[in-house]
């Protein structure tokens, strides 16, 4: 793009002092004087620098910007979180699959560089004679004990948590901002979505959502509007000026990013901010750009100027709104029902359906095998997932009937029970998935909840610091709040959604299942569960009294483009 990069070591890691210690305050001030020592040398245009990050990348700029560092020109942040408790502590329940797995490799990285233990590039570096390296590995062997704060916070424990919450801080930050994430990130997860709403310090904000995996905010339709940003908030020229670069490079680019092969020839779609002539112009007409831009069917679009291998990076359609949540959003009930019916009226009748709860009656996770041998972290070209509904017995399932029109969830949402458990404690998870008229399945999204922390925040004191609504309630999670379930008696218990972007279409159905942990997800899993053995039979109720229900986002108007192939 022809922007100089200068990439840092955290605070304790590889070739840098300290010791580490995920999003400490310490790393926050250290990000600050990265930012004004970098833009004072001198052959920084105008000593403003930007932030540019994926993952751990991107949630580090959100740290670093609410210091308000005086030369920071923008930030880029791409597949972040809301809260540290929405990856770790999913509903309450421990996310052992991915988030207990990277704190174990953050803490085995920390160590001090030596034969099998630190990274290994900086123990090379320090048998290569790089002096300040190995002096900089002093203070390494006092990283914080991971897995013992884990353990610590297993519920909310504000004065902990707040701090390292980017839904509590975000407010502050005043620099233009482009944001990306993906409602199905298999690593950060899907609730990145939460943040609009609490970005209040800046009028020039802009979010792309979209269905996909950790790497799909590098997609070209979400690429082309990144450079743009960069080149008008960073660069200060119009992107028209270097875009012929980044557009030939592209085929490579995404071999590199995605594992994608070169004869896919990926390519950037046409971009009407890169027509534009002058800086004044292309930054008016990206300034008139709607601050919520939502993918869909990423996928299952088709390649501009080439032929499309089905899974190429292409959303299927777009749509932009105004804010988040979406303007005019509605709350649409599905009821459940006798014999597994999912109707649009409360029933009339009186039933209850049954399961064992059994957190191993699937694999912990739907991640397959990698054809191309790049293990858990490798191209998401290569990734199999095989995901499965639970088998008899260990879940209750509920479908619509064929839906009369589309109808596109935008948001979170929830699943609203009528539970009773034969022991204390149990973990739910909620699965909403697309029944298509051929009979394939699309999964949505997930939920979860802890039953004994299923007390619901009534006030914005909680631990998104917003107030709770029917399509987005928040569980208290508070250790004060944890109630056994009681014996013998139904009692309200709701899942909480993960947020969607999802044009279900005219003519398929809807399906919630209603199961223990495990088998959704390419990674995240949950191997501490309860009831730690399959001993609980949960009993789901539905009656006039007891409404269980699935309720979605729905935003009226949106619907899928005529013709357009369904994402499979």
């Amino acid at each position: 793009m022809g922007f100089a990069v200068v990439d840092v070591n955290m605070r304790g890691t590889g070739c840098s002092g300290g010791a580490y210690d995920f999003f400490e305050q310490l790393q926050n001030l250290d990000g600050y004087d990265v930012i004004e020592t970098i833009a004072h040398q001198p052959w920084v245009l105008g000593h403003k620098v930007g932030m540019l990050g994926i993952s751990y990348g991107g949630i580090s700029q959100l740290f670093t910007a609410q210091l308000r560092p005086p030369d920071l020109a923008a930030i880029a942040p791409l597949s972040v979180i809301d809260a540290t408790a929405t990856t770790l502590y999913p509903g309450g329940v421990l996310n052992t699959g991915f988030a207990v797995a990277w704190a174990k490799e953050r803490q085995q990285n920390a160590e001090t560089a030596g034969p099998g233990r630190g990274q290994a590039w900086a123990y090379e570096r320090v048998q290569g004679g790089d002096q300040t390296c190995a002096a900089n590995q002093a203070l390494h062997g006092e990283a914080a004990d991971l897995m013992a704060k884990i353990q610590a916070n297993s519920t909310y424990n504000p004065p902990v948590a707040d701090p390292l919450d980017p839904v509590t801080f975000v407010h502050k930050i005043e620099v233009p901002t482009f944001m990306a994430c993906q409602w199905q990130d298999e690593q950060t997860g899907g609730h990145c979505a939460d943040l609009a709403q609490h970005f209040t310090g800046t009028s020039r904000k802009w979010f792309t959502f979209t269905n996909g995996a950790h790497i799909d905010s590098l997609v070209p339709a979400t690429f082309n509007r990144l450079y743009d940003f960069l080149e008008l908030y960073v660069a200060h020229q119009a992107p028209i000026v270097n875009q012929a670069v980044p557009r030939a490079a592209a085929p490579v680019i995404y071999q590199s990013a995605m594992g994608l092969p070169q004869g896919d020839l990926i390519t950037l779609p046409p971009d009407p901010i890169q027509l534009q002539p002058t800086y004044e112009s292309a930054l008016s007409a990206f300034e008139a750009l709607p601050q919520i831009r939502v993918l869909f069917d990423n996928g299952a679009g088709s390649a501009p100027t080439a032929a499309t291998t089905p899974g190429d990076p292409y959303p299927g359609f777009e749509q932009s709104f105004s804010k988040f949540p979406v303007p005019g959003t509605k709350a649409r009930a599905w009821y459940f029902g006798p014999s597994g019916t999912l109707t649009e009226k409360q029933p009339s009748a009186e039933g209850v359906d049954s399961y064992t709860s059994d957190a191993s009656a699937v694999p912990l996770s739907d991640y397959g095998a990698n054809t191309g041998g790049g293990g858990l972290w490798g191209n998401a070209s290569q990734w199999q997932y095989n995901w499965v509904q639970p088998p008899a017995g260990s879940a209750v399932s509920y479908v619509s009937a064929p839906l009369t029109s589309d109808s596109t969830a935008i948001g979170a949402g929830a699943v609203h029970l009528w539970v009773k458990s034969s022991t204390p404690d149990v973990d739910l998870q909620a699965t909403v998935s697309e029944v298509r008229p051929d009979g394939n399945e699309t999964f949505v999204q997930n939920g979860w909840i802890r039953a004994s922390e299923r007390k619901l925040a009534t006030t914005s004191n909680n631990m998104l610091k917003q107030s709770p609504t029917l399509l987005q309630p928040i569980p208290t999670l508070l250790t004060s709040d944890v109630e056994p379930m009681p014996a013998d008696q139904f009692v309200p218990v709701v899942v909480p959604l993960y947020f969607q972007g999802h044009a279900y279409r005219s003519g398929s159905r809807i399906r919630v299942t209603i199961a223990a942990p495990n088998g959704t997800q390419p990674v995240w899993s949950f191997a501490q569960t309860q009831p730690a053995s399959a001993t609980a039979t949960e009993s789901v109720a539905f009656s006039s009294s007891m409404p269980s229900s699935l309720i979605l986002p729905v935003v009226p108007g949106v619907s899928v483009p005529s013709g357009l192939p369904a994402c499979t």
